[in-house]
């Protein structure tokens, strides 16, 4: 199968040198981010399945350019197109360290992404899904709050929704970058229990040296916040886990697709305000 997409600076990367159609057909779990390094922050649980699991596969997808990054350091004086290439090359590498599938960069900017009257990204990533048609797909929240996450992740949901029914994921995770999720309610947390391999996860992570060089330290917040996932999960219990990535099932939105995103995510945050309001009211007395 050739992909075509819409933009002609993107590129396909198979780390292991196999024919795309092959590398194509034997992912069973698909990441798509925003930007590069996303996958390693957010979905690490697909990459972990994948990594030495026999008959599973994980796939990278990275929607934009992300040369619009903040820097500093060694990297303060590279233009937006410098960055770009820097950035392409640490997510090959973190493919091929991570030992994907296949690893796309569509090189869209950002701009396009979030424009909801462009259909370029979703139609791209239509092509990816009917050609790979994972059992597992994760990609951003949407509660997140980096406005081009909610964009990949709203162009991600859209396209699954053109698929055939029997294409379809069994599951559609959003995962946690720019917004943690501990304030779902426990019933609606999708937990992803990714203890044991901290080794590789530190290399995933430490691969992207222009944003940790440039002074944002994600490799040392993604393990923390997936130390505390871990921790501040139960309150009455000891720790059944080391690191836990939290997510959001976004598989109803899949299987129903006349559901409303707006509608589906303003549900979740009414029963965490309700659970809030619910647990002080009886702390006060307060009947209701």
């Amino acid at each position: 199968m050739k992909l075509k997409f819409s933009r002609n600076s993107a590129e396909i990367f198979v780390p292991d040198g196999r024919p795309l159609n092959a590398a194509l057909r034997r992912v069973t779990h698909l990441g798509v981010g925003a930007h590069q390094d996303d996958l390693e922050f957010m979905a690490f649980h697909g990459i972990q399945a994948g990594f030495a699991t026999p008959g599973k596969a994980f796939g990278g997808v990275t929607c934009t350019q992300g040369g619009g990054s903040a820097r500093k350091g060694p990297y303060q004086g590279f233009s937006d197109k410098a960055m770009q290439s820097i950035r392409r090359k640490e997510q090959n590498q973190a493919a091929s360290v991570g030992r994907y599938a296949f690893m796309v960069q569509l090189d869209h900017p950002s701009k396009t992404v979030k424009d909801p009257r462009n259909t370029h990204l979703q139609e791209d990533l239509a092509m990816i899904l009917e050609a790979t048609r994972p059992q597992v797909v994760y990609t951003h929240n949407l509660a997140d709050k980096h406005d081009t996450h909610i964009a990949v992740a709203v162009a991600a949901l859209q396209a699954l929704g053109t698929l055939p029914p029997r294409y379809r994921p069994a599951q559609v995770i959003g995962c946690e970058v720019w917004r943690s999720l501990d304030w779902l309610m426990d019933s609606d947390k999708v937990i992803m229990n990714v203890s044991g391999q901290d080794h590789l996860a530190a290399a995933l992570n430490g691969l992207f040296d222009s944003q940790i060089g440039s002074g944002k330290r994600y490799d040392l917040a993604t393990m923390g916040r997936r130390a505390a996932n871990a921790t501040f999960l139960e309150s009455h219990s000891t720790d059944g886990a080391s690191q836990v990535i939290l997510g959001m099932d976004l598989t109803p939105l899949v299987r129903d697709t006349t559901l409303d995103m707006v509608d589906f995510v303003t549900v979740a945050l009414d029963r965490f305000r309700e659970d809030v309001r619910a647990r002080l009211r009886r702390q006060l007395g307060r009947p209701g």
